[in-house]
């Protein structure tokens, strides 16, 4: 015999011996009942089905074996408590509209009105459950996991919720497995051993009490590895299992706790005289003290009235957790606030009053009340409740026996720490991606790594173009940004010699001024020496321009100010080789060369070469200027800030004229290397424009080969070393002979009366 289920019954018996106290519900109207054992079996369930409609009460007597008696069809029906009695029943009962309140049956396939119009229930229907208990797998990192089930509706049912629900999650299952309890027994070892081969550390069962009950009674014979027992609320609550041991720390959704004042008083307050007025609780009174209240039988001692019903420990008489107890009490009481909505208005009920079963069943689904233990009572348009779930784990107490713990959200962080692992694989490691084994699950999986630049997630992800993977491969991080800053060590050797040859311009200058009235300064143009020397201040100035981070004007600065200052200093340098053409020509007799090309003369060609480069770099800057811009393709782990070049055409313009220009010097102070007078420079010019046409020359494949911020800093050096190389030629050994040989520095040794020593 099922105490629990004896408790239900009489709690319904509780509930409408209250309700025919009351003065405010149903007042002076008396409830009768009928209390019916289906026997957990559909054929049962639907004989007392038609029963209960029909209003046929079968009694036994030697004239008439089967009379109909007085009795009218019920208005309504507290029940089953399993799915597959109740859908027996829900089939019969709304055909002829008799509302059905179930306390216990949750397949959610009870919940299509139009298959079951008359069906209500007081417990959550196991759509809400199914989805609850894939989420709390998913918690605690279960991915591979086994599943048993009842062969039922409550069970099929409840299971094909549970795998979509687990599906969508990413949990996978080894294993799905079905018994009912009047199966053969070769069928509930198969099941055993499945479940001792697997490697699924974790286990759901949506089993009904009975189906459980043999299952671990079979799995006791021969223990699997330790299981993590996932339950549904059919057992999860159930005290009767709480002597297996082998589901300590199982976890589920029960329904919440609940107090019921005076019902313990109420089921304990039993005599063996009323015991004999029911045959369940005679039944019951004879198990439970192994005596037999009708005389001896079976070789049973006869009850004697010593037996104490106080001293029993059984689900009869435990009320220390009262949870489906509860909806029975509410499914009674809901049918009475039905009943009392019909036949009673505000200040009296008519005893009288007919009504039809229709009605009952419409005023069921508009109840809303609350209990006198406070819960509320209402039913949606599916006839079910509003959902609420209590999380319970099954933990040991300091006797070593287990109980029921209800869970709170901080206890089950604080305990994630202590729950097993059942995974088919191990999660991959930073920088590899899940490849499915064939054949297999997809929580089975190889590692393989990822391509360069992917993050691992289910599968490898590229990170967007401005980002890279982090150290772990776990997320994208910004890339650095890389251009040459002030900062940079190499930036500061630039800048040191780019100041550095500023300086020795200008001191070369001070020098030139200084001495501006001696021989050899006066010999060397002058006023060209000058105009040179400054613009070779500006071409060592102009190399910081690219340092820095690029902007539009500094990308626009940079190239035109070095595109315009060497050609300023490069048309110098041209002008004076001509001067120096022009000076020997004009030695030959009847010649008047220096005529034509004067001091004027020089200014305008100087200005008019400078004027070329300056109309090239508007042409270049308004129809296609640098711009700085973000290069994601030279390095792949970095961002190169960078100035493009915008026309590329207009880039080359500006050094191919300057190039054009040195190379037409070059070839005219190597045609004047060699011409006499001490004051000619045509050598130094040559060596000068040697020096620069080698490191531009170069210049060209070292620019185009050279990756990220080095590309700056070649331009950088180029710009500096043919600086550097112009001073040091042209200017150094006259400011030689200035500083240190004084003695050369005068008219006479220029002409070559003082010494036949070239300069």
């Amino acid at each position: 015999m099922n105490f629990r289920e004896l408790r239900f019954a009489r709690a319904m018996e509780f509930a409408i011996h209250e309700i025919n106290n009351r003065t405010d519900l149903l007042p002076r109207i008396t409830l009768g009942y009928q209390i019916r054992d289906s026997c957990g079996a559909v054929p049962m369930a639907i004989k007392l089905a038609l029963l209960l409609a029909n209003g046929m009460e079968p009694f036994f007597s030697d004239t008439d074996s089967c009379s109909k008696s007085a009795a009218a069809a019920v208005p309504a029906l507290v029940g089953d408590s399993a799915s597959t009695p109740s859908i027996g029943m829900a089939r019969i009962l709304g055909l002829f509209g008799i509302p059905q309140v179930s306390h216990y049956a949750t397949c959610a396939c009870l919940s299509d009105k139009r298959q079951y119009p008359a069906f209500l229930r007081t417990v959550p229907s196991d759509h809400h459950q199914a989805a609850a208990l894939a989420k709390i797998v998913r918690h605690f990192g279960w991915t591979w996991i086994g599943a048993v089930r009842s062969d039922s509706d409550y069970g099929n049912n409840g299971m094909a919720l549970f795998l979509k629900a687990a599906q969508e999650e990413g949990i996978c299952v080894e294993y799905s497995e079905s018994y009912y309890r009047t199966q053969p027994r070769s069928k509930l070892e198969r099941v055993a051993n499945v479940i001792r081969r697997s490697t699924a550390r974790v286990i759901v069962a949506f089993l009904a009490a009975g189906d459980l009950r043999l299952l671990l009674q079979e799995l006791t014979r021969q223990p699997p590895p330790p299981l993590q027992w996932i339950g549904s609320e059919a057992w999860i609550i159930d005290p009767e299992f709480l002597r297996f041991n082998m589901c300590a720390g199982a976890i589920g959704f029960g329904i919440p706790r609940s107090v019921i004042p005076g019902l313990r008083e109420f089921l304990l307050d039993l005599s063996p005289a009323q015991a004999l007025k029911s045959p369940l609780l005679t039944e019951f009174w004879e198990s439970s003290f192994s005596c037999s209240l009708k005389g001896s039988s079976g070789g049973a001692r006869e009850c004697d009235g010593s037996e104490d019903i106080r001293a029993l420990q059984n689900p009869y008489t435990d009320t220390s957790q009262l949870r489906a107890t509860n909806l029975v009490y509410k499914a009674t009481y809901a049918i009475a606030h039905a009943i009392h909505g019909v036949i009673c208005n505000d200040t009296q009920c008519d005893k009288s009053a007919k009504f039809t079963p229709w009605q009952i069943l419409d005023q069921l689904k508009r109840v809303n009340f609350t209990t006198k233990n406070g819960v509320q009572v209402s039913f949606d348009s599916s006839g079910d409740p509003v959902a609420v779930y209590e999380l319970i784990n099954w933990q040991f107490k300091k006797d070593g026996g287990l109980s029921f713990v209800p869970v709170d959200r901080c206890t089950i962080h604080s305990n994630t720490i202590l729950v097993p692992v059942s995974v088919c694989s191990e999660s991959c490691p930073p920088g590899t991606r899940k490849a499915v084994q064939k054949g297999k699950p997809v929580c089975c999986y190889d590692c393989i790594p990822c391509a360069e630049g992917e993050i691992n997630s289910l599968k490898c992800v590229h990170c967007p173009p401005e980002f890279w993977p982090n150290a772990k491969h776990d997320r994208c991080i910004p890339k650095p940004v890389e251009f040459l800053s002030w900062d940079d060590t190499l930036s500061i050797i630039l800048t040191v010699f780019s100041i550095a040859g500023a300086f020795i311009a200008v001191c070369v200058t001070a020098v030139f001024y200084k001495h501006r009235t001696s021989p050899i300064v006066r010999a060397n143009n002058s006023e060209l020496s000058f105009l040179l020397l400054f613009s070779l201040t500006l071409c060592f100035l102009c190399s910081l321009t690219f340092i820095g981070r690029p902007s539009e004007w500094s990308c626009m600065l940079r190239h035109t100010a070095f595109g315009i200052t060497f050609v300023l200093c490069i048309s110098c340098v041209l002008g004076k080789t001509v001067v120096v053409l022009m000076a020997f020509r004009a030695t030959l007799p009847g010649s008047n060369a220096m005529k034509w090309f004067g001091p004027p003369q020089q200014r305008l060609s100087v200005l008019a070469f400078t004027l070329i480069q300056v109309l090239i770099c508007v042409l270049w800057l308004t129809i296609s200027p640098p711009l700085p811009i973000k290069n994601l393709n030279h390095y792949k782990e970095s961002i190169i800030l960078e100035c493009e070049l915008g026309s590329a055409i207009g880039f080359w313009a500006v050094l191919g004229y300057i190039g054009f220009l040195a190379l037409l010097c070059f070839i005219l102070a190597f045609l004047a290397r060699k011409l006499p007078d001490n004051f000619n420079e045509a050598k130094f010019i040559t060596f000068s424009m040697l020096i620069f046409c080698a490191v531009w020359v170069t210049f060209i494949p070292a620019y185009v080969s050279s990756p990220g911020k080095f590309t700056v800093a070649v331009e950088i050096f180029a710009i500096l070393a043919s600086s550097f190389g112009m001073v040091i030629c042209i200017f150094a050994p006259k400011c030689f002979i200035i500083m240190f040989r004084p003695e050369q520095n005068t008219k006479r040794y220029l002409l070559g009366k003082g010494s036949t020593k070239a300069i």
